[in-house]
């Protein structure tokens, strides 16, 4: 498949994640409701991606290519309809969630018909540069037509479905046993998850328990939904804790830069975003050459860059109030995550059994998904300790 349709496969679902940032009044008074209400929807769509990933990944190793991008197009559309022709929250909460679950299902399908690392650098790359450019892209097209339309923006990967259909030569995987109890314990996991920064004294014990239950139900079904080969590898839980970690720095320091801006410049948020572009752009393009030429590197040598890497970027954003130096910690921080995620995955799936490969991909996504959760309730914890 070329590389330009696995891009467009891939990277629409960053969209989801941004493109409402700039938008939330608009979606507040749209709702009749204010900003935190209409920030539901986005929480929904962080849900769904996390969620979706590991049960399309699964369904990709069981039905194959065609199966999930025939499911993953019809919840993408299905979500985006219910989003801009409904305008309430809890039609937007149910839309973005239902959207999120088919951009999960196409981003992991892209990553698996990756062939190479320059493929999978690309990849990671449209991840970061769509994610980059969402907020000012989101803006830009609720001003030419309406925010139901920003919101519709990570349909855009469905172009790419037919090219990806003809480029699947090989024919559907063979249908295996299914393992329902899998599934929902690890369903009920990542919920769990999810909720640990906004209901830490509930979720953070539930989340202990059900993955105790998950862990003693893969050694009883170690063919199951979560195959022992995948959960019970060392080196892939490295992988995905390091894409963890190196996801919540970024996703901090991105919600913590505007405030850091304002404090350290009087910057307020419009320039902010503006300037902002530059660090998270030129990180998101250059992990794309890094994640390639991460293969004349050994592992063990790029994975501790990208650690060391990362461990910089919060450092020196909270050493420095000089505006270059914490441009320079955004830089370091999105180039760590980005290169992380196309050069860690490929080391994730590098270690389990070419059989696995797709539910490898699906777990470590949903690995780095879930900072997406954690990292922007990091940064407003220490943006504001009293609140």
């Amino acid at each position: 498949m070329a590389t330009p349709w696995l891009a467009l496969l891939a990277g629409p679902l960053s969209y989801g994640i941004a493109a409402p940032a700039l938008l939330l009044d608009d979606v507040a008074r749209a709702t009749g409701t204010d900003e935190q209400a209409a920030t539901a929807g986005v929480t929904a769509f962080g849900w769904g991606i996390a969620l979706g990933t590991p049960l399309l990944a699964a369904l990709l190793a069981r039905r194959g290519v065609r199966a999930v991008l025939t499911v993953s197009a019809a919840l993408l559309g299905a979500g985006t309809l219910v989003l801009v022709l409904v305008p309430s929250v809890p039609a937007l909460v149910a839309g973005a969630a239902v959207q999120a679950l088919g951009s999960a299902g196409l981003t992991v399908t892209a990553m698996k018909l990756a062939d190479s690392a320059r493929q999978m650098g690309v990849v990671a790359a449209s991840l970061a540069v769509v994610g980059a450019t969402g907020p000012l892209t989101g803006a830009l097209v609720a001003d030419i037509s309406s925010w139901q339309a920003a919101l519709a923006l990570p349909l855009l990967a469905v172009l790419a479905v037919p090219a990806a259909r003809r480029g699947t030569t090989s024919p559907d995987a063979a249908p295996a046993s299914f393992d329902p109890l899998g599934m929902v314990l690890l369903s009920m996991l990542v919920t769990a998850a999810v909720l640990i920064p906004h209901r830490p004294l509930v979720a953070g014990p539930a989340t202990v328990a059900l993955l105790l239950a998950l862990v003693a139900w893969i050694k009883i079904r170690p063919d199951g939904f979560l195959p022992a080969a995948v959960a019970g590898n060392g080196r892939f839980l490295a992988a995905c804790a390091s894409a963890f970690a190196l996801g919540v720095v970024n996703f901090a320091l991105l919600y913590a830069a505007p405030d850091l801006l304002r404090e350290h410049a009087g910057w307020d948020s419009t320039r902010s975003g503006i300037v902002l572009l530059a660090p998270y752009l030129l990180g998101g393009f250059c992990s794309g050459f890094l994640v390639a030429a991460s293969v004349r590197v050994p592992r063990r040598v790029a994975a501790t860059a990208l650690l060391v890497t990362g461990a910089a970027a919060p450092l020196l954003a909270a050493v420095t109030t000089a505006v270059p130096l914490l441009l320079a910690a955004m830089t370091l921080g999105s180039l760590a995550a980005a290169t992380g995620q196309g050069v860690l995955a490929l080391g994730a799936t590098g270690v389990v059994p070419a059989s696995h490969k797709a539910e490898a991909l699906g777990l470590f996504n949903l690995a780095y998904l879930l900072s997406v959760a954690f990292g922007p309730a990091i940064a407003v914890t220490f943006s504001h300790p009293t609140g």
